[in-house]
């Protein structure tokens, strides 16, 4: 049995405590009116003499899904719309920081969920010494699930502003707001449509999670006869088929909808192979930590090697999807989808072309040689780089349409990730010491323990 050191312990509350705080300040930081924007905007104008630049400076910005919105499109019915958008950036961004450190944890724990039913699936004999960990991995997305729905209440609820389709101006004809192209969807972005869907998605991951844990305990109780492995088995099976749709939905609603006046079939695909590449990352990581630790004796240099071959190539598919996306809008130059792109090239250049050579370059040039994976510290590093190349890239996927030029990686930012890192490591780690490390009743559990090649 797995015991959690006072040290982690310490670790994981020190982070959620100064995380919490750090988003406090930025929660607190934010202006308190519109007319404190303005104020500022105008000392701006004054100290450089140009309204122009000021605007650019603040977050002004025709571009559609932008989170700065003209008044013809779907502004204010005000003479001052810059300040009035800028004010609403403002607010958005700890809102923004929060939710984006929110999902990128959960789709940790919702990604080491998929790989340990495909591992199930495939009867893979290589994985069963690894399956506690991917159960414990797994175990945040009940805590992060809740997480995620409050705020999505809190969307609806109109406490924050971060999802623009769900201010119910947008919807009237005779609203200055009014957006044809928002109501035309409205059928499907609707709240209560939108809240339900959340809902089942929820359920039935976390109903799977509690099934798989409950079928390998009772597996390690009765190993005759592998009764609870084949049930397993069965609704490994059956999990998969609803993951690969609720995913893209969920893809759709909680990611895509930020833009609501664009869209990309591929983008379902595209955010699975983020969520499954960083769930088999933390795998890896933790594993290596337990064995740092004296545990998982029947882990080997092999065990690494094959988590390593899997972030090796889900980072080239990860690639291959942003690249597929990428050259299919922007060399078609549709106007409706490539301001998508021109957007976060135009005013997130650093980031988002940073995040590209993180997620592609490190785990190319670090773990192509077949040797470094079998090396902890290559394997460490190699993660390391994919877990912060994968937080910008949802960063980058939500901030553009929801604070515009008006973002900054300062207190809410490092707040939220730090608050969320440590609830991960609390949360995943105190699951992995409530049953032993190793399911014993596994029927490949002989063979996972002599894997070797």
């Amino acid at each position: 049995m797995y015991t959690v050191t006072n040290k982690l312990k310490i670790f994981a509350i020190v982070l959620m405590v100064l995380g919490a705080a750090l988003t406090a300040v930025g929660f607190a930081s934010t202006p308190a009116s519109q007319e404190a924007v303005q104020k500022m905007m105008d000392k701006e104008a004054m100290d450089h003499g140009d309204d122009t630049a000021n605007a650019a400076a603040y977050g002004i910005s025709g571009h559609e899904g932008h989170g700065a919105a003209t008044a013809e499109q779907h502004g204010p019915p005000t003479s001052d719309t810059s300040a009035y958008a800028v004010y609403h950036q403002l607010k958005n961004r700890p809102w923004s920081a929060v939710y984006v450190a929110a999902f990128f944890f959960f789709m940790i724990g919702l990604g080491a969920l998929a790989f340990n039913a495909l591992q199930k699936v495939a009867q893979a004999g290589w994985s069963p010494v690894l399956f506690r960990v991917m159960e414990g991995i797994s175990s945040y997305i009940l805590v992060g699930g809740i997480i995620m729905f409050l705020l999505l209440l809190l969307s609806a609820f109109h406490i924050n502003h971060i999802f623009h389709w769900m201010d119910p101006r947008v919807l009237d004809p005779n609203d200055a707001y009014y957006d044809a192209i928002i109501a035309g969807k409205s059928s499907y972005l609707n709240i209560g449509w939108f809240l339900f869907r959340a809902g089942v998605f929820l359920v039935g991951w976390n109903w799977y999670r509690l099934n798989l844990r409950k079928f390998s305990l009772k597996q390690d109780a009765e190993p005759e006869g592998n009764v609870w492995y084949k049930k397993a088995f069965k609704h490994s099976a059956a999990f998969l088929v609803f993951f690969m749709v609720s995913e893209s939905i969920m893809s759709w609603d909680w990611i895509m909808s930020f833009d609501p006046h664009w869209f990309s079939t591929l983008f379902g695909w595209y955010v699975f192979s983020s969520m499954f590449v960083t769930g088999v990352t933390t795998i890896a990581l933790v594993t290596i930590y337990l064995k740092s630790q004296g545990y998982l004796e029947f882990v080997n240099d092999s065990h690494i090697h094959d988590l390593a071959k899997f972030m090796f190539g889900l980072s080239i598919f990860w690639t291959y999807l942003w690249f597929c996306q990428f050259m299919l809008i922007w060399y078609s130059n549709i106007p409706e989808e490539v301001t998508y792109f021109i957007t976060r090239i135009e005013d997130y250049n650093v980031l988002f072309f940073g995040m590209v050579a993180i997620n592609f370059l490190f785990p190319l040039l670090i773990l192509m040689n077949s040797d470094f994976k079998r090396v902890n510290w290559f394997v460490v590093t190699a993660g390391l780089f994919i877990i912060l190349g994968h937080y910008l890239d949802i960063f980058v996927m939500v901030m553009p349409a929801t604070v515009g030029k008006s973002w900054f990686i300062g207190f809410p930012e490092i707040g939220a990730f730090l608050f969320f890192a440590g609830l991960f490591i609390y949360v995943v780690f105190n699951a992995i010491s409530k049953v032993p490390l190793l399911a014993k009743g596994d029927p490949f559990m002989g063979e996972s323990k002599h894997f070797h090649y």
